[in-house]
């Protein structure tokens, strides 16, 4: 409803709020007047340690998922998403697991830029470990689902991925960080289906100094929430031609760069992007290049389409599903 108008207010409970899609009017919230947006539009509980962390204020797992599901045939025709669930959680936990055992053995952690110093205790360790399983479990499986769903039903561009593997593998003997941000059409790929299929739905924050919005000359209140639609966003037909259509082109390096960077935003944008990004991409593309190495992908849909299901903040695709095709590598080589 409404599609033409900047700013569209609509209820949230007892609190006014305003439904922000214009993208002048998303960047003045997330960047040019940071400082009268800058609250998260939530509270945490005063003294909750998991909750008061920095939300609020590789290739070994990608190698072993490989064999876990090699192990076990019966994963590859059904719940995907769950079983890309378990290999999120398995790298993530791998990986705060060595965090954690790091900053212990530092001890003390200073920041040279403010003095500021932290002592890196079990609440601390804690909270930070609560908050990368919370950001980084679900919303990557959500987008590397979301991946394989397009690739499963785009068997030219599943094809045109897998020689951009296999020619990867031919000259190096490793996947390294710099190798795999080197795929330029595993890139164009994972841009497109994130713009499909955002695992975060919208952006909320709240105004905490009276302030207007420039398109529409809207006044905004303080204690207004004000919520970001990044799904409707990714999928205006005047920002996307088409956008109901999967086209890896759209994120070619010469198209990119005439994509305003507002008008794609999967993991949020602005001076709260998420600071797991390049982690949350690595941890994807590193789990899609050797899962694709060894599996062609077939997109089950159900009758009526793909939907999402209902929730506050991440938008996960429902009523499909992908199997898991291994491939015959021999013909490759």
């Amino acid at each position: 409803m409404y599609p033409d108008e900047p700013v569209v207010a609509v209820a949230s409970l007892f609190t006014p709020a305003l439904y922000v899609k214009d993208v002048t009017n998303v960047n003045h919230v997330l960047n040019v007047n940071f400082n009268s947006f800058s609250h998260r539009g939530f509270e945490v509980n005063e003294g909750d340690q998991l909750a008061d962390n920095v939300l609020f204020m590789n290739d070994r797992s990608a190698l072993d998922f490989v064999e876990y599901l090699k192990q076990r045939p019966e994963l590859l025709k059904k719940d995907t998403f769950q079983t890309l669930n378990i290999f999120c959680s398995a790298a993530i936990g791998a990986s705060v697991f060595d965090l954690c055992v790091g900053l212990i053995n530092k001890g003390m952690l200073k920041d040279h830029d403010t003095g500021l110093e932290i002592q890196p205790t079990e609440e601390i360790l804690a909270a930070q470990a609560f908050f990368f399983f919370v950001a980084g479990v679900e919303p990557t499986a959500t987008a590397m689902f979301g991946i394989l769903v397009e690739l499963g039903r785009n068997p030219e561009q599943l094809r045109r991925l897998h020689e951009e593997i296999d020619n990867s593998f031919e000259k190096h003997d490793k996947m390294t960080y710099d190798i795999v941000n080197e795929m330029e059409y595993l890139d164009m790929v994972y841009n497109e289906a994130l713009r499909m299929h955002p695992p975060i739905g919208n952006l909320l924050r709240q105004c905490n100094k009276d302030t207007v919005l420039p398109v529409g000359n809207v006044r905004v209140d303080a204690g207004t929430k004000i919520f970001l639609p990044i799904y409707d966003i990714h999928h205006d037909p005047k920002i996307y031609p088409d956008p109901e259509v999967f086209n890896p082109e759209r994120f070619s390096p010469e198209n990119s760069k005439n994509i305003n960077s507002n008008a794609f935003m999967p993991f949020g944008e602005g001076k709260r992007l998420c600071i797991g990004i390049r982690y949350a991409t690595l941890q994807a593309k590193s789990g899609l290049v050797h899962l694709l190495r060894n599996f062609a992908v077939k997109t089950h849909v159900g009758q009526g389409g793909i939907k999402y299901y209902k929730q506050n903040v991440q938008v996960k695709p429902t009523n499909v599903d992908v199997q898991l095709i291994p491939r015959d590598l021999r013909k490759n080589a």
